[in-house]
């Protein structure tokens, strides 16, 4: 079982970054693909970005060259590092634990605006 919580969303202005963080609770973590999504008011929920136990990630079109996914296996963390951000980018942002099970972080608020 691998319940993520996520954390360090907020206000930031078009060009800055933000680092989100997602604890990932459980003794199995190295079984899951670890996910990020973000859902904008009105749209769809979107994958953002996807990486394997072994550090191989992948990218949606809008996040290659602005957003890095990481993750540390040895305290169950997932990060997403985004630079440049847009007004666009705004959104709630979900973390996923894609594995044995599924599941889903409560969320955070990411807001760019001036």
């Amino acid at each position: 079982q691998v319940q993520p919580v996520e954390s360090g969303g907020g206000l930031v202005q078009p060009g800055g970054s933000l680092r989100l963080a997602c604890a990932a609770s459980g003794s199995d973590f190295t079984r899951y693909v670890m996910k990020w999504f973000r859902q904008a008011p009105g749209k769809r929920r979107e994958l953002v970005a996807s990486i394997t136990s072994i550090g191989t990630a992948v990218y949606a079109d809008s996040a290659k060259g602005r957003f890095t996914i990481s993750r540390a296996n040895a305290n169950n963390m997932v990060y997403l590092q985004m630079n440049n951000l847009k007004p666009e980018d705004t959104a709630v942002y979900y973390c996923y634990a894609d594995g044995p099970l599924k599941y889903w972080g409560q969320g955070t608020q990411v807001t760019v605006s001036s």
